[in-house]
C-alpha cells in the first residue's frame, strides 16, 4: 500500500488532519461503523463529553486491532458530535490520540441533534492495509 498526503494549504495541521488520502494499491480496506462509548455489556455511557470521548476512541482502536489493523492506517474519520462546543472543550484528547499515532487522515465532524440513547460523540473510520 501507498499513501500520498495532499494539503494544499498549512492551516489544517493545527487541527490534526489533511485535507485528502490517496491511498493506491492497497491490500485491504476496513469500514468501521460508529464507535461509541458503550460499555462491552452494551450499556450507553451517562459520563461527560471527554470521558465519552476516551472511551470512543478506545472502542474505536479495540476494533481496529482485533480486525488486524493499525489506527495509523485510518485514512478517513467522521465525528458525529451532539455538540461541537462541549467537544472542543476536550479536542486535545482527539489531538493526543492523532499524534500518537502518527495519523494522517481526511476527516470531518458534524454536529447532529442527537445520537443513540445518552450518547454524546460517535468516531466512524475507514482504515487500510
Amino acid at each position: 500500500m501507498k499513501k500520498q498526503i495532499i494539503n494544499p494549504w498549512q492551516w489544517q495541521n493545527e487541527r490534526s488532519y489533511v485535507q485528502a488520502v490517496e491511498v493506491t494499491r492497497p491490500e485491504s480496506t476496513l469500514y468501521i461503523s460508529g464507535q461509541t462509548a458503550i460499555d462491552p455489556d452494551g450499556k450507553s455511557s451517562t459520563s461527560d463529553m471527554r470521558t465519552q470521548l476516551i472511551q470512543s476512541i478506545e472502542n474505536l482502536e479495540k476494533v481496529i486491532k482485533e480486525a488486524g489493523y493499525e489506527c495509523e492506517n485510518i485514512v478517513r474519520l467522521t465525528m458525529y458530535t451532539t455538540s461541537s462546543k462541549e467537544l472542543f472543550t476536550c479536542f486535545d484528547v482527539f489531538q493526543n490520540w492523532v499524534t500518537e499515532h502518527n495519523m494522517q487522515q481526511a476527516s470531518t465532524l458534524l454536529e447532529v441533534q442527537s445520537l443513540f440513547e445518552t450518547l454524546k460523540v460517535e468516531l466512524e473510520a475507514t482504515v487500510v492495509k
